[in-house]
């Protein structure tokens, strides 16, 4: 199959879901109301509640919305074949993970930017609030911790990378306060300075990289990767959003769409074919990836775990985004336009992983062991580690393939062949831009919700602007994630990541239900019932082989993780359903007692 075929199909079926089924769902669904005062002007503080341009708020939400999961996802459930990943992302994306992002969006907007927890305890009652609080603490530590490894991988031994990352912190406080303090709102400027600044960062990095001084100081271990991270996370957190949050994440939007476009028509000029196969015979099972060790159903579904439907969106959703919308008709755009374009993303990561021949693809992600027993030989992978000046067989998770994949079609361009190295380790770059920017903002909703639930025994630490609850919780917070980054690894923690992630989505859908029934929607309430239902089996069947997989290797804590998950899950589960029942039977009392027209 030519990949500019999926591209066009992907491409046509996004526009048109935008345009009829997010347009449809947005005015009569949920009545968007753009006369109607939004949190971040009622309670705008300067801090975390600040009305923002809808661009830059669609850049920090895209940023902090696609991280690891659109791009290794698609990867490592490429052993399944392409045809799997690419019907699961393109439907996927339109009727559950912009439906998701955008319902849930809207009702953290109405309920002046909560958080999930405290929209399911108004909308289902005080335990489902409590008991979603902390699923929701436990899936953003693992979610988190997955992330992180994902960026882990990424930079550690990469000085071009490291070296990016690090001054995309320097350049986003520079724009933050230009933006807010020198001339404040102007977007355009502090884009024209992100910008150019960015470019002179990517532009100097296989400069750095080739020079034995400057390339120490960049080329970080793992354990110097993981520290870090975490102290990012802590200052992203802690700082106010508009002076390093923000801006950095608009930063990396440009570099994020602007890599995928360019991809794009790449794949346009190139026109390459995809090599894997439609199905694959470990769609059965046998398939030697981490992350998708089991079946096409259920471990598709949760390999994939960012691409067409996510939950980390809704930890976003109803977190730091609906603190800044400016305007409520801007959910269209930002909420369900975002996950369309996380659902490209997903399909450009799928397409650089197919067009490699198979037993590279194979060689690369499995590990020795794992390769050995396929039987499979390479073809053109001893050329390709030429290429790109890297050994790169046996390097699971994703990222090498990933990065070989689209080294390979942009080299392919006429003109700008031989220069596979710099593309390879310019999408390895890439790669942790992209996911760095899920992790800070993932951070500082952990901290809002802490401070949320702290501040129920102890209410000085519901005050918004008490630094030292501030610090206090970001803290802690990060303090958690970051131990099981420090310590772990992602063959461990990625599986448990996707399982989660999805529970919290089909979760945040039977709130959004409920909402929708409360509202007196009823009629529409299978715009989120169907998709929040049919994720339950999904979840709670992978759940199960998790806990059976890590008792095997001893992992104690992840089964007590994942135990914990799906007990307090299933809870708000069943007291979800029993008030849709109870708002059925209210709604169909007051219909007996309404007049009979004569």
């Amino acid at each position: 199959m030519n990949a500019l075929t999926l591209v066009v199909v992907a491409l046509c079926v996004f526009a048109l879901g935008y345009r009829f089924y997010g347009i449809f769902i947005a005015n009569r669904v949920l009545g968007v109301d753009s006369k109607r005062t939004t949190p971040a002007h009622a309670l705008e503080d300067g801090i975390d509640y600040s009305p923002t341009n809808k661009y830059v708020l669609f850049g920090h939400h895209f940023a902090a919305i696609a991280a690891a999961g659109p791009l290794l996802g698609p990867v490592l459930a490429a052993q399944f074949g392409y045809l799997p990943g690419a019907l699961w992302i393109i439907i996927g994306a339109v009727v559950a993970g912009a439906v998701h992002d955008m319902v849930i969006l809207f009702a953290s907007m109405r309920h002046n930017g909560k958080s999930i927890s405290l929209i399911a305890e108004s909308e289902i009652g005080k335990s489902a609030g409590v008991v979603a609080g902390f699923a929701v603490i436990f899936i953003l530590i693992l979610t988190l911790a997955g992330l992180s490894l994902a960026e882990v991988n990424a930079m550690m031994k990469s000085p071009w990378s490291a070296y990016t990352v690090i001054c995309t912190l320097p350049i986003a406080i520079i724009m933050g306060i230009w933006m807010h303090k020198i001339r404040s709102g102007d977007v355009a400027g502090g884009s024209v300075i992100g910008v150019a600044l960015l470019a002179l960062v990517i532009i100097t990095g296989p400069f750095i990289a080739a020079n034995p001084v400057l390339s120490n100081w960049f080329n970080l271990s793992k354990d110097q990767c993981a520290i870090f991270i975490a102290v990012y996370g802590f200052a992203a957190s802690a700082l106010p959003v508009w002076l390093l949050l923000l801006p950095r994440d608009y930063l990396s939007t440009y570099l994020k769409l602007g890599t995928i476009t360019a991809l794009a028509l790449g794949i346009a000029i190139v026109h390459p074919y995809l090599q894997m196969g439609a199905l694959t015979k470990f769609i059965h099972g046998g398939g030697p990836l981490i992350a998708a060790p089991g079946t096409v159903f259920p471990f598709l579904f949760i390999t994939i775990a960012c691409g067409a439907l996510s939950g980390f969106h809704a930890i976003i959703g109803t977190g730091t985004t609906p603190k800044m919308l400016n305007n409520e008709r801007d959910i269209i755009f930002v909420g369900y336009g975002a996950m369309l374009a996380e659902g490209f993303v997903a399909i450009m990561a799928l397409i650089a992983a197919c067009v490699l021949v198979p037993s590279d693809y194979f060689a690369i992600n499995a590990s020795a062991a794992a390769y050995k027993a396929l039987g499979m030989t390479p073809v053109h992978l001893p050329q390709l580690a030429k290429m790109v000046h890297e050994h790169i067989q046996g390097r699971p998770g994703g990222a090498v393939s990933l990065a070989v994949g689209m080294a390979y079609i942009f080299s392919s361009i006429p003109y700008i062949k031989g220069l596979m190295a710099y593309w390879y380790h310019f999408a390895i770059m890439f790669e942790a831009v992209f996911i760095l920017t899920a992790v800070d903002a993932g951070t500082r909703v952990g901290r809002y919700m802490l401070q949320e639930m702290i501040g129920k025994v102890i209410p000085k630490f519901s005050e918004k602007r008490w630094i030292p609850g501030i610090v206090l919780t970001s803290a802690l917070f990060t303090c958690t994630w970051g131990y099981l980054v420090y310590t772990g690894n992602i063959a461990i923690i990625w599986p448990l990541f996707g399982m989660s992630n999805q529970l919290l989505a089909a979760c945040a859908l039977i709130v959004g239900t409920t909402m929708i029934i409360a509202m007196g929607k009823m009629k529409y309430s299978w715009i989120t019932a169907v998709p929040g239902i049919l994720m339950l089996p999904v979840t709670m069947s992978a759940g199960y082989y998790l806990i059976e997989v890590n008792l095997k290797l001893a992992n104690y804590l992840l089964v007590c993780f994942a135990a914990s998950l799906m007990i307090l899950m299933a809870i708000v589960f069943v007291l979800a359903f029993r008030k849709w029942y109870l708002l059925g039977r209210e709604a169909k009392a007051v219909d007996t007692m309404m007049p009979t027209a004569t």
